[in-house]
Parts: structure tokens; C-alpha cells; sequence
């Protein structure tokens, strides 16, 4: 399949849209796991970063055409379930 120029710069570009909302997830789960682990105490510090995690997903679904859909947990919520029990599983 051949593409013109500038159906081939549109997909470079939706390409590279999509790996810095990648990026950016990442960085951001990152995050909220180190918080997660070393200060689950900080609800706030979690509850934000979880927050700005929760729309970089959304973004990131929206860019390779997801749904998003109203059953389900929100990363965050996710994540922090997986934590908590890492760290129950830790201190046994």
C-alpha cells in the first residue's frame, strides 16, 4: 500500500501522538505507584496524580479510537487495589 506525502506525514504524526500519550501515561502510572508504595498516607498527592493519570488514559483511548466505556474502573482505581496489595503481600 502506497501513501502520498501527506497521508504518510499524517500518519507520522498520529503515530507520534499516540507514543507521547503513551509516554505520558507511563510516566504518570509511575508516579502514582511510587506515591502508592512509599506514602499511602497522601491521599491528596494520590487523588492528583490519579486524577491527571485518569485523562492521560482517556486521551490515549481516544487517539486509537477506544471507547470509552461506563463500566469501567477508572486506571487509578485499578492501580491502587494493585498496590495495596503488593503491599499487604510485602509486609506478610
Amino acid at each position: 500500500m502506497r501513501y502520498s506525502r501527506a497521508e504518510y506525514a499524517k500518519l507520522l504524526a498520529a503515530q507520534d501522538q499516540v507514543a507521547r500519550a503513551e509516554a505520558d501515561y507511563q510516566r504518570l502510572r509511575a508516579a502514582y505507584l511510587e506515591i502508592a508504595r512509599k506514602e499511602p498516607d497522601h491521599e491528596l498527592a494520590l487523588a492528583m496524580v490519579g486524577h491527571d493519570m485518569d485523562k492521560a488514559h482517556a486521551h490515549l483511548q481516544s487517539l486509537i479510537g477506544l471507547p470509552l466505556l461506563p463500566f469501567t474502573h477508572e486506571p487509578s482505581t485499578v492501580l491502587r487495589r494493585e498496590a495495596v496489595r503488593l503491599a499487604e503481600r510485602d509486609a506478610a
